[in-house]
């Protein structure tokens, strides 16, 4: 009796054992697997910050005149303060008779190329290279913008960005903004460098203002050195005559007669309404076309309200003579004074 006993015991203590080991070793396998999921995870994630192509790399790409300051440690007869770039895109250094590639190359890079070279002068030297004057890569921002200005890249730079650094468009704006590769294209073509984002190599491309202003990346697209960028002013109208502010007018969207009238101040007293003309140049030759529009039938719908194109003249005759020769010196002339005199030697 009690070896049965004891041996029943002895079986259940076992069968516990047992159960407890398999539990404990599933436990230990399913972190392993886990651990080594996560670890696969983390490499792969690695590898592939490594090996992605649409990782940008926004380190400056040395270019043809920039000039460098290059220092060899304990080695004052070898460094030079200001070593320019040729436009072959090499430089020289003392006691080395070649010519050393530096253009698309980091500050990095190059210092560890030179580096290389000057090993059978010297054991294991250590070379610094910066950047002391960048000169390569120039864009210029012209246009309807409120601080047209000429600037040097010392990184990528979006359209967006340099749009902004010159103070963004003015209220005279277009609808485009333009972009002339007046570079020939990036300097360096490679992954993750300038230009490598697919932007277009055309000599000259245009862009819609408001879908870069928005950062659109078919809009946005980074600068290419020796970019001329230029936003243009709008078309625009002229609304002359017996109106309270005559003035010229931004076409930046849709604009009828009515419209333009109303932004120049309305009409002012005395105003024949049933005679406002609208001379419009003919396209493709030098006659001018004259359009007659009733702002009275066109306040009651019953007349079109006659849409502008660009350069249209609106003249708002008063009752009685008055020229649309004097509407425009009564407009242009106190402009003209208010522009800087210069003289012409």
């Amino acid at each position: 009796m009690r070896l049965a006993l004891r041996t029943t015991v002895q079986v259940c203590l076992v069968s516990l054992l047992l159960i407890f080991s398999i539990h404990e070793s599933r436990a230990q396998q399913a972190s392993a697997v886990a651990s080594g999921k996560t670890g696969r995870t983390v490499g792969e994630e690695a590898g592939a910050r490594k090996t992605d192509p649409l990782v940008t790399d926004s380190r400056y790409r040395i270019g043809p005149g920039d000039v460098l300051e290059v220092r060899v440690a304990r080695a004052p007869e070898l460094s030079r303060d200001a070593v320019r770039v040729d436009q072959g895109g090499n430089i020289r250094m003392p006691m080395l008779d070649v010519d050393i590639p530096a253009a698309c190359q980091t500050e990095g890079e190059l210092s560890q190329n030179i580096a290389k070279l000057y090993r059978k002068y010297k054991n294991d030297p250590h070379v610094d290279v910066f950047v002391k004057d960048f000169q390569s890569q120039p864009v210029a921002v012209i246009g309807a913008v409120h601080g047209a200005a000429q600037f040097k890249m010392q990184r990528q730079v979006r359209l967006l960005e340099l749009i902004s650094l010159a103070g963004g468009p003015t209220d005279g704006a277009g609808q485009t903004i333009q972009v002339v590769h007046a570079g020939g294209g990036p300097i360096c073509q490679q992954s993750g460098g300038p230009g490598s984002d697919g932007t277009d190599s055309s000599a000259f491309v245009t862009y819609k203002l408001s879908d870069t202003l928005h950062g659109l990346a078919e809009a946005n697209p980074f600068v290419q050195p020796g970019d001329i960028i230029s936003v243009p002013l709008a078309d625009q109208v002229f609304v002359l005559g017996n109106v309270r502010k005559p003035s010229a007018i931004s076409l930046k969207e849709p604009l009828t007669v009515s419209h333009a009238i109303a932004i120049a101040g309305g009409t002012a007293p005395s105003t024949k309404r049933d005679k406002v003309r609208i001379i419009r140049q003919v396209p493709g030759s030098t006659q001018k076309q004259e359009i007659f529009v009733d702002l009275n039938a066109i306040d009651k719908n019953k007349a079109v309200d006659v849409a502008l194109l660009a350069n249209d003249v609106v003249d708002v005759p008063i009752s009685g003579t008055k020229s649309i020769l004097r509407s425009l010196l009564g407009t242009v002339v106190p402009t003209i004074s208010q522009l800087p005199v210069r003289v012409i030697p």
